[in-house]
């Protein structure tokens, strides 16, 4: 039996997911979805990693509901190493690590491929915005910076097969070809410029062209039954929020989110590890497809 540390952190972190999905459903905003600027994964301020999987999404989720506006996190102890101290009062961010098992007879576990037998343990993170005695790492103007020219970049070298035409992105598994519109086609919103929508929708469908079966062969057809194709709809989102992370593009709300926000929501209601599994799939694919 999986331990009662570990339920509650499936439960904590998809019940916090969920709430967040729901609170944006009337606007089709999800917890990736930051109100202006470029996204960013959320990184650690003591190890200066980027944090990964379902720990990316909770804590944009955390940081989109208290309006924090950077991304460096660290326990309570990393903080103090650091020289700041938590406020008092302040509430802790839940995050996932997780650990080897000595006892590969435990059948809840989850499961990685080169990894062993490893379970979900928490542990909680606080946001630079809640510490005090901190000073913020000098960073350089980057006004000149166009990331448009790195998304080029980064598609051209996975070497996928792009068409540009027709009004609707798809990815068509018998020909293994990617459509897009053109550019023009695309409108600018408030979280981002047309051509970043258009680049953020491409990293969608790359997402998608990524889960071949002559690629990673991504299914899900028999844990999710009927709401297998939302699952994959779910990765590939979010491994467009991942990518658009890393290239410094914004993620902005897509058109067929309403669609897809009822499904996202009953299969995360019905498992509580859902988004667990949706979160590794999506890292899995992105870190593919930028060659890690």
């Amino acid at each position: 039996m999986a331990s009662t540390q570990t339920v509650s952190i499936y439960d904590t972190i998809t019940s916090q997911i969920i709430a967040m999905l729901e609170a944006g459903a009337g606007e089709c905003k999800l917890p990736w979805h930051r109100s202006g600027a470029p996204l960013y994964r959320p990184m650690n301020a003591a190890t200066k990693k980027p944090y990964r999987g379902v720990s990316v999404i909770a804590l944009w989720a955390s940081a989109e509901a208290q309006h924090y506006g950077h991304g460096l996190w660290a326990t309570y102890r990393q903080w103090q190493s650091l020289g700041a101290q938590v406020r008092k009062g302040e509430k802790a961010a839940p995050i996932v690590f997780y650990k080897v098992l000595d006892k590969a007879e435990d059948e809840q576990a989850e499961e990685r491929e080169g990894a062993g037998r490893i379970f979900a343990q928490a542990s909680h993170v606080f946001n630079v915005a809640q510490v005090e005695g901190y000073e913020m790492p000098y960073v350089t103007a980057t006004e000149d910076f166009d990331p448009i020219p790195g998304a080029d970049a980064f598609v051209a070298v996975t070497g996928a097969a792009i068409r540009i035409q027709g009004e609707s992105a798809h990815y068509t598994p018998i020909t293994d070809t990617i459509t897009m519109p053109e550019k023009r086609l695309f409108f600018a919103t408030e979280s981002g410029n047309a051509g970043q929508n258009w680049y953020a929708t491409l990293l969608h469908e790359l997402v998608h062209w990524s889960g071949a079966e002559h690629r990673l062969a991504r299914t899900f057809g028999k844990r999710f039954g009927d709401e297998a194709y939302a699952m994959e709809e779910l990765v590939a989102e979010l491994g467009a929020a991942f990518l658009c992370a890393d290239l410094g593009l914004s993620s902005s709300p897509r058109p067929d989110h309403a669609s897809y926000l009822a499904s996202w929501l009953k299969v995360l209601k019905a498992d509580s590890r859902a988004i667990f599994t949706a979160a590794s799939e999506a890292a899995k694919a992105a870190e593919w497809l930028a060659g890690v």
